[in-house]
């Protein structure tokens, strides 16, 4: 599997047509010995002044866009790097990439950064694929998608959120041509959402027009209720036809995958985030064509049901009913330009699924609260939701902390907590008011603030405890040290009322 996987990621960069084939001889490596006829260059943040210099970034103002690279063709796009310090929750879905070729005036490339990287949602989780590979616990993204262009390409990101972006790191690799062939492909992304799935009519992932071939899909999706979103089919309308041409059995069975989801990647099928089947549980899953692209010669309509398990106020239960869930999708696809202008893409903010809130500081908690002998701190930390954690070093796996929060008022919502990993991290168990919520391994080679999900909880107003009792460690990890950022409660942008009965619903937006 390593030697074949080597083969596609060195055949990604050189073709757009058959990126699955490998050399006649069997050799990974061969035709590495070929002279190439193409200019190596790149566009990157480096500092101007790289002889001494090493401000190899760029910040990008809040509303602003950040020109990355303006290249005159022929040429093609190679290869794309990028690593974000953005000190706000989320940053990836409120950064967009765009990129524009041959100086057209609507992007053929609009979308979140995270979701272009097939993680949506926000998150950073690493994963691999063939054609896209993340890395350094989700924040090293990089994409091999080959990307031609005759004329020019103009690559873009827009800071979307309120606050400053601080740092973006960028290469931008591309080889310089003498031309391009004639039936040459442009690369184009485009995301979607619907917040909620709107019923009665399935979620449209695509709409084509022209000559291309389709090769990928990224699915996100946010549980505004318990159960199983995924028994919605796929179907592709080609060139025009009434039926589907390509008809599927089931999401799952669309993603590669099967009886549900867990978390997993592979080459050209993977769930880099699964969170469950509860409320507020969120799942990315990806699915590339890219040893079975999928061609049309006028037109592509690409849709996907949104069906599957729910129970209903009166205890009855549906295996195969439409879910009104919060979806987002990117289209991955070549065609010849130009391309069908598309829809307006939300603003940064309103393609969050949801609103969060925090409910607890870390830091503000170290005033009053109780531990085992070493002592409590304030330390800052690059990532954490105030800047700052409550720090704890016990010697031993005997160690525990406890502290008390109060609320004003009565909350319900899906509740996080912010905790980090790090190289010399214990394991430990939570409790919330006295019930165990969840036993982590905190090691990680590298220092990051990490979301856990305790679930879909009512806290009533007034005070509240939580305690972290250290239970070990694992045998990499250099100690059993501790870090709490904050407690957060999320609720979705869309809630539907618990006594709404979801059969109902699609009758009255059928008729």
């Amino acid at each position: 599997m390593r030697i074949a996987f080597a083969a596609l990621v060195l055949l990604s960069v050189t073709t757009s047509v058959s990126l699955a084939q490998l050399p006649a001889s069997g050799s990974p490596l061969d035709g590495l010995e070929t002279l190439r006829s193409f200019e190596a260059q790149r566009a990157s943040s480096s500092d101007p002044n790289w002889r001494d210099g090493n401000a190899d970034n760029r910040p990008i103002p809040p509303g602003e866009t950040l020109t990355l690279a303006e290249l005159e063709g022929p040429g093609r796009i190679s290869h794309i790097w990028f690593t974000i310090a953005h000190d706000v929750p989320y940053y990836s879905r409120l950064l967009t990439l765009r990129i524009y070729w041959d100086g057209e005036e609507h992007p053929s490339v609009e979308c979140p950064i995270g979701d272009f990287f097939a993680m949506g949602h926000g998150v950073d989780l690493p994963f691999e694929s063939l054609p896209v590979t993340v890395s350094s616990d989700g924040r090293a993204r990089n994409c091999y998608w080959p990307m031609p262009f005759r004329e020019s390409a103009r690559v873009t990101v827009t800071n979307e959120s309120s606050v400053p972006c601080g740092a973006i790191f960028y290469y931008i690799d591309w080889q310089a041509l003498e031309s391009l062939p004639e039936d040459t492909a442009y690369f184009h992304a485009m995301y979607r959402q619907e917040f909620p799935c709107v019923m009665g009519r399935n979620f449209l992932i695509a709409d084509i027009e022209g000559r291309g071939h389709y090769v990928g899909t990224v699915q996100s999706v946010y549980h505004v209720s318990p159960g199983w979103y995924g028994e919605g089919d796929d179907f592709f309308f080609i060139d025009g036809e009434e039926e589907p041409r390509l008809r599927g059995t089931g999401t799952e069975d669309y993603f590669c995958d099967a009886w549900g989801f867990r978390q997993f990647s592979g080459p050209f099928y993977g769930v880099p985030l699964w969170e469950g089947y509860d409320t507020g549980d969120r799942s990315t899953a990806y699915r590339w064509h890219i040893a079975d692209p999928i061609p049309f010669r006028e037109s592509l309509r690409v849709e996907i049901e949104h069906k599957g398990s729910q129970s209903f106020p009166n205890g009855e239960w549906s295996g195969f009913i439409e879910r009104d869930d919060l979806m987002s999708t990117v289209a991955f696809w070549y065609q010849a330009e130009p391309h069908k202008p598309w829809p307006a893409l939300p603003p940064g903010p309103e393609r969050l699924p949801f609103m969060e809130r925090v409910i607890a500081q870390g830091e503000d908690l170290i005033e009053g609260a109780s531990f085992l002998e070493a002592p409590i701190e304030s330390q800052p930390i690059s990532g954490a939701s105030g800047g700052s954690q409550l720090f704890y070093r016990p010697g031993s796996e005997d160690g525990w902390v406890e502290v008390t929060f109060s609320l004003e008022e009565d909350l319900q919502g899906y509740i996080i907590l912010r905790i980090t990993h790090s190289w010399d991290y214990g394991r430990y168990r939570v409790s919330l008011d006295g019930e165990d919520v969840g036993e982590w391994d905190l090691f990680s080679e590298d220092v990051v603030p990490t979301d856990h999900p305790i679930g879909l909880r009512s806290l009533a107003a007034g005070p509240h405890t939580l305690r972290f009792e250290c239970v070990g460690k694992s045998a990499v990890s250099q100690g059993y040290y501790f870090g709490f950022d904050a407690m957060s409660l999320r609720q979705p942008v869309y809630s539907r009322a618990p006594d709404v009965d979801l059969r109902t619903l699609q009758v009255e937006r059928e008729d």
